[in-house]
């Protein structure tokens, strides 16, 4: 599981049939400081309730449809859940 920020959406008019009526969220993958990480990736929203400036938590691969309870759903992230605190103790803070 990794941490991101929804930093915008995406629509598609053609997709795969076992992504219809899922949303599609652009998400910045950040470091345990909250700083951008990486390139953007698109993610499908499995809980329904990510927008823009939310800081999620992801999973990678298969994993990442776990969630939708569909037997194939082709997709390199999901949104498992929505972050409401975030708390990094650095080990020289310990």
């Amino acid at each position: 599981m990794f941490v991101a920020k929804v930093i915008g959406n995406t629509i598609c008019t053609h997709k795969d049939e076992n992504l219809i009526g899922l949303k599609l969220l652009i998400v910045q993958p950040v470091d345990d400081q909250l700083k951008a990480k990486g390139k953007p990736l698109v993610a499908i929203d499995t809980i329904g309730q990510s927008g823009k400036g939310d800081l999620v938590y992801l999973a990678k691969s298969k994993e990442s449809s776990l969630p939708l309870n569909k037997e194939i759903v082709p997709s390199d992230a999901g949104i498992m859940g929505i972050i409401e605190y975030y708390n990094v103790n650095r080990m020289e803070e310990l």
